[in-house]
């Protein structure tokens, strides 16, 4: 980095800052994320795992992060977020270093739950802070914010092919750890927040309550959750899609980065148009592209059509991130967001898991296309719902 950028970077608003280091910590994590998916084969070879012993591995990873949203959430709201922060990032950087260097199937399977535990501490707390930093641009930061996915997916695909080609995929985990190391030192550098122990009492009732106190919180919570299983189907089998429906892996992997690459740019622009115009259109209008783009690639699946519904698609479903969390956020009252978007990210996590599994039990009754129809037909539960709480709030 130049020292011109440096000096810029130094120059920015704490908010700026904060925003920053949180992004490069969410995208650097993803990126090792997604590590893991081209690596698979190698490391089931090098641990001799099963097919469904690192499901089940990949299975408890995301069960521990649904399920650690809610109380990481809470606590930040009651202690203080760098309180959950920072050991989401001590955390993190441990299950990257046990990634790397588990030797047996037992201590890959502790890796991934330390990863998913990590992860749990960091999501919703971090998403907190924004919240509480950008309130009149919550969703243009959580657009930025979000965007460390795609961001991430994408130096993933070029870090696993590159490593593949020239060495042991162990050493896929080093930059990662690297990099996570070095922002952590930022955060700690450039965090004011103090850093608090005591009791917390969780009130799991008490914030379902709030989430679903009227019936226009709980069809949004519906409309989002249907819309996260769409997101666990498509993505865990879009390159599936395309190899089932005669194009070769490389197209397939092609197809994959192109979601991400479309997200990268589409998350921050989506994040703003939402902070001008009411969200919930903007959110239902994404969605029917999204709906619109994958039935291209269903109904005419020659390559230049594919590629254009894949650029529909992404930029239809990218748009939800940064409203699903946006709107939860504007819903809760003072001192509870961490409690009510970790709440809400763990149902919205939850039905995200289930996507795939059920994908996969369709298309071997049937076909994946069959399957990704009916992924198509659950958008319009989405976007049904999203439309009616708009034209209610006119």
């Amino acid at each position: 980095m130049s020292i011109r950028r440096i000096s810029r970077l130094l120059s920015l608003s704490y908010e700026g800052r904060m925003l920053v280091v949180l992004a490069l910590g969410w995208g650097t994590l993803q990126c090792g994320r997604f590590l893991l998916p081209p690596l698979l084969p190698r490391i089931t070879e090098t641990l001799a795992f099963s097919p469904a012993g690192i499901g089940a591995a990949l299975t408890a990873f995301g069960l521990i992060y649904a399920v650690t949203q809610y109380p990481s959430g809470t606590y930040s709201d009651s202690l203080s977020r760098a309180t959950l922060i920072l050991p989401g990032f001590i955390i993190l950087l441990a299950g990257f270093v046990a990634v790397g260097f588990a030797v047996t199937q037992l201590l890959f399977v502790v890796a991934v739950v330390v990863l998913g535990i990590g992860k749990g501490l960091y999501a919703s707390p971090s998403r907190a802070l924004l919240g509480d930093l950008f309130t009149a641009r919550r969703g243009r930061a959580l657009g930025i914010y979000s965007a460390g996915t795609d961001v991430g997916g994408l130096i993933a695909a070029g870090l696993a092919v590159l490593v593949l080609a020239t060495t042991t995929w162990r050493a896929a985990f080093v930059p990662v750890v690297v990099v996570l190391a070095a922002v952590t030192v930022l955060y700690i550098l450039w965090n004011r927040e103090s850093y608090e122990l005591s009791r917390v009492r969780l009130s799991p009732g008490e914030t379902a309550g709030r989430l679903v106190a009227t019936r226009a919180q709980r069809e949004t919570l519906v409309a989002f959750s249907v819309f996260y299983f769409f997101v666990g189907g498509l993505t865990n089998f879009f390159p599936t899609l395309l190899v089932a429906g005669g194009f070769s892996e490389a197209i397939g992997g092609a197809g994959f980065a192109l979601l991400f690459g479309t997200g990268a740019l589409t998350k921050p622009v989506a994040g703003e148009v939402s902070d001008r115009f009411p969200r919930l259109l903007v959110g239902a209008a994404g969605l029917v592209l999204a709906m619109f783009g994958l039935a291209l690639i269903l109904v005419a699946p020659a390559l230049p059509v594919v590629a254009v519904g894949t650029v529909l698609t992404a930029v239809g479903y990218k748009t939800q991130f940064p409203i699903a969390d946006t709107v939860v956020m504007d819903t809760a009252p003072d001192g509870a967001m961490g409690s009510d978007i970790g709440a809400a990210r763990a149902v919205f996590l939850t039905a995200n898991a289930l996507g795939p599994g059920i994908v996969g039990v369709i298309a071997e009754i049937a076909d994946f296309q069959t399957a990704f129809w009916v992924l198509v037909g659950s958008l319009s539960i989405s976007v049904g719902l999203l439309g009616r709480q708009y034209l209610r709030e006119r």
